[in-house]
């Protein structure tokens, strides 16, 4: 069975497709076989992202590591039975079609409450949430005390993980491991940051994730999406002394693969 990574929250602009297209390119660079999908099918910004460096490498003639990308297939409505759901079919063909060839499937998830990204938390195996470090971010996860930021209890998209969990432990499989990664922290707002943290490691005993370094604010990741590049592909196309800060983001990705302890990796880049 191929391992799946689904990089998920209900809130856009946390960085989940920077963070899909990292993961999976830098496993393939280290000789894992990948598989992914886009869940949302409306903006497709993962499957841009993988489109835009299909379309650099052909026309700079180079061969870079690229994970599989698949469409969801279509299901005719006359193939369903008696109170199946076309998306559930869709996913699951999708998955069953990777599953023979990949030792990973990432799939990446719409910033949006849909049938499919619930579909694909119940199948996760590890799960990757990005969170800006706000507090409008953090009110996804946890309702909090405006005076005191006392944890109230648990948010929309807990509650969704906490039912994707249960479905898992219906069906006797492992447990999701949930990773929370803080990204696009800035240099600056120390206060803020030191609040995040303390809420953010505080939430994080009472529902059961753990909590990974993620990206700081770059100007370089916005540079990186019209090519299709990584961060690992900068010497590949011709940079040969990266800059302090793209050394520090190189470094940070790192760390995050590292974090998410996947089975059989050994990070070596």
């Amino acid at each position: 069975m191929a391992h799946i990574i689904v990089v998920g929250n209900e809130k856009g602009g946390a960085g989940k497709s920077t963070v899909s297209m990292h993961i999976s390119t830098a496993l393939v660079r280290m000789g894992h076989v990948v598989g992914v999908l886009d869940l949302d099918l409306r903006q497709k910004s993962f499957g841009r992202y993988i489109e835009n460096r299909k379309a650099f490498l052909d026309a700079e003639g180079l061969d870079l590591p690229t994970p599989i990308y698949r469409e969801l297939p279509a299901i005719s409505a006359e193939s369903l039975g008696p109170g199946e759901n076309v998306y559930d079919q869709r996913l699951s063909a999708a998955v069953t079609g990777l599953e023979r060839e990949v030792e990973f499937i990432l799939i990446d998830c719409p910033g949006s409450h849909t049938r499919l990204s619930q579909v694909a938390h119940s199948l996760a195996d590890t799960l990757v949430t990005p969170l800006n470090d706000s507090f409008v971010d953090f009110d996804l996860l946890a309702r909090t005390d405006a005076q005191s930021n006392k944890i109230l209890g648990p948010s929309v998209y807990s509650e969704m993980v906490w039912n994707a969990r249960q479905l898992r432990a219906q069906a006797g499989l492992d447990p999701i491991d949930w990773v929370i990664v803080r990204n696009r922290v800035g240099a600056q707002q120390m206060h803020n940051k030191k609040k995040m943290a303390q809420a953010v490691d505080a939430l994080a005993k009472r529902i059961g994730f753990r909590v990974a370094p993620g990206f700081s604010e770059r100007v370089i990741f916005r540079e990186l999406f019209p090519r299709g590049l990584t961060l690992l592909d900068l010497r590949d196309i011709g940079v040969q002394n990266l800059n302090l800060s793209n050394v520090a983001a190189r470094q940070e990705l790192r760390e995050l693969v590292k974090e998410l302890r996947l089975p059989g990796v050994t990070v070596d880049f």
